[in-house]
């Protein structure tokens, strides 16, 4: 039996010894719970007791432990450094890391400027100024974050997707589709786009808008930090620097009320059911997604007329509209917005009669998705089929699973097309002395998943790794977010628990389906929910050094924390734990508590 007393468990002093042995879980469910009472709070006009909850939260040790875990494991940033050169990279600097941060108040924190990079536009010759804030700083942001975020859930508009927790582009999507049915008299569209949001947003508007906020001072001093460019200080009179964490947080707040502005007004009504809905009584219609908005409106004129309508929001806020980006059209002309076409089409012989809502992905997000694949293949050149199956297959499931839920069909089947012309090249290139006949019989094989008919699939000689196509992905139609429901709202518990699932099912290949499934989506390990953002391993129940198999019997879907504190304690050389060590294992992860809650 495993003893509470072995070294794994987190010790109840401080310093941290062991990173590994930190029950994520268990802190994740403690702030999240910290968040719940600040959004209630809000939600009541407990103003004293948000300032107190968000105290406690940045105080705590479990939301500086997450915030490292986010900044130096998860987050895409990981791996590049400030100005001062910093990385964390291992488990033993993550410790060195906390047990220096812990001691010091977050409240007496003093910046230091974000190092700025510039990145690619598109695909266009412009540069995106990036500043990139040291390490230390990325984690006192991720905790700033944690605190701030629940309470301005609770005050942002419904119209609002971008940057926000369990939101998406498909949810601003499908309330457009909605609005722009046929039987809508909304026919005009307001495309807007602002100049520059992130690089001129108004500083004294920012601090306003947070000024109960218990550490906007320390917020005060990230947008004043100014930054290092060429190894020359620049100081920043205005914006937000993009890279920093809390960045889209406060953009979001900023360009918080633009319905207010334009004066689109609600009422609710009682539906049979005796759901309360909200209707929008005013002729518009505003749909915003981070610094991207489109206006939706019954006549041009009413179009034509938001331009003097947003002066003042936009004066208030340091901004102005990008020209080049802001028009007026028609919906039979058609508009893009977040990747996508929304165009009305005539479906009656009588042109004009009858009209039907089509959303396609637009030209400019299939020339990326074309361009990302021709790099492929231009930088596999020479190499293994493997290693080309292994870079195109997430290229291919991520442009499938992001335009499966519009009109696409027609779009994969194209890009199917193009992807099997490409790989024909790539194969008489690798082998120019092979005949076709060869090549056919080596590379191209049945569905080894069973998902398809064809016989044509790019295959590896060892048969493990195949080439997925865009045409097996199934057009499903997206339900969005209802109204201003939020994720730290705990009676919404059930409901993001259901979407949590479908987009678990959607994100996720058929294997890691069915094991979750099996598992009732809950970590065997741990007995907690797998549907968090704590990263998950397939681990084999009987180790593969003792005769285990990848049958799926043998297989189970859990937390990578678990997975490793799993094979501390059981390593793959040593013996195979019994039912009674498992049971006191799980047990063991469920009941151990550490002064990380203090």
């Amino acid at each position: 039996m495993i003893s509470t007393s072995e070294p794994l468990i987190v010790s109840a002093t401080l310093p941290l010894t062991d990173f590994d042995s930190i029950p994520w879980v268990k802190l994740e469910q403690y702030v999240r719970k910290l968040q719940q009472r600040i959004y209630r709070a809000e939600s009541l006009g407990q103003k004293r007791k948000v300032k107190s909850l968000q105290r406690l939260l940045m105080r705590s040790k479990a939301s500086l432990l997450l915030s490292i875990r986010r900044v130096t494991q998860i987050n895409k940033g990981k791996r590049t450094a400030g100005v001062d050169g910093y990385k964390v990279v291992s488990n033993k600097e993550r410790t060195e890391l906390f047990n220096k941060m812990y001691k010091y108040n977050i409240f007496m924190h003093n910046p230091s400027p974000t190092l700025r990079k510039y990145i690619p536009k598109d695909r266009n010759t412009k540069l995106r100024p990036l500043g990139i804030p040291t390490m230390v700083d990325r984690v006192y942001q991720n905790v700033v974050k944690l605190a701030l975020e629940p309470q301005w859930e609770q005050r942002f508009e419904s119209i609002s997707y971008g940057f926000r927790p369990k939101r998406s582009p498909h949810d601003a999507v499908e309330i457009i589709f909605r609005k722009l049915n046929a039987r809508s008299k909304k026919k005009w569209i307001f495309e807007g786009d602002f100049k520059g949001c992130f690089d001129n947003l108004d500083h004294q508007y920012i601090l306003k808008q947070i000024e109960d906020f218990p550490a906007k001072d320390i917020i005060q001093k990230w947008l004043k930090a100014g930054f290092i460019d060429n190894n020359v200080f620049n100081m920043t009179e205005s914006g937000a620097p993009q890279g920093g964490i809390i960045s889209p947080v406060l953009a979001n707040i900023a360009l918080h009320g633009m319905e207010a502005e334009i004066g689109v007004k609600y009422r609710f009504t009682k539906r049979k059911t005796g759901k309360i809905q909200n209707e929008i009584v005013d002729t518009k219609t505003v749909v915003r997604y981070a610094d991207d908005f489109v206006i939706l409106c019954e006549t041009k004129r009413e179009a034509m007329s938001m331009y003097e309508k947003l002066k003042p929001y936009l004066e208030k806020r340091g901004l102005e509209l990008a020209p080049e980006k802001t028009k007026v059209s028609h919906i039979s002309e058609g508009f893009d917005f977040l990747g996508f076409n929304f165009k009305q089409y005539p479906v009656n012989k009588i042109k004009g009669q009858l009209w039907k809502m089509l959303i396609r992905p637009n030209k400019k997000s299939i020339s990326k998705m074309i361009g990302k694949i021709r790099e492929c293949f231009k930088k596999k050149q020479g190499s293994n089929v493997v290693n080309l199956i292994k870079d195109l297959n997430p290229i291919i499931r991520g442009y499938a699973n992001y335009w499966n839920t519009v009109t696409s069909k027609k779009i994969f089947s194209k890009m199917d097309s193009y992807i099997w012309k490409k790989v024909k090249h790539f194969l008489k290139r690798l082998h120019p002395n092979k005949p076709w006949k060869w090549i056919n019989t080596v590379y191209f094989h049945a569905d080894i998943r069973g998902q398809s008919k064809n016989k044509w699939l790019l295959t590896s000689q060892d048969k493990k790794y195949q080439l997925i196509q865009m045409n097996w992905t199934p057009i499903i139609r997206h339900v969005p977010v209802t109204y201003r429901n939020s994720p730290f709202d705990h009676n919404l518990r059930e409901y993001y628990q259901s979407r949590d699932i479908k987009k678990f099912n959607k994100d996720n290949i058929a294997l890691r389906q069915k094991l979750a499934k099996t598992q009732k989506h809950k970590c065997p390990l741990c007995q907690t929910s797998i549907l968090t953002e704590e990263g998950l391993e397939i681990h084999h129940k009987n180790p593969k050094f003792h005769g285990g198999t990848n049958e799926y019997r043998n297989l189970t879907l859990v937390h990578t924390s678990c997975h490793i504190l799993w094979h501390k304690t059981f390593p793959a050389k040593g013996t195979v734990p019994n039912g009674k060590q498992t049971k006191a294992f799980s047990k063991m992860l469920r009941k151990r508590k550490t002064i990380i809650y203090l």
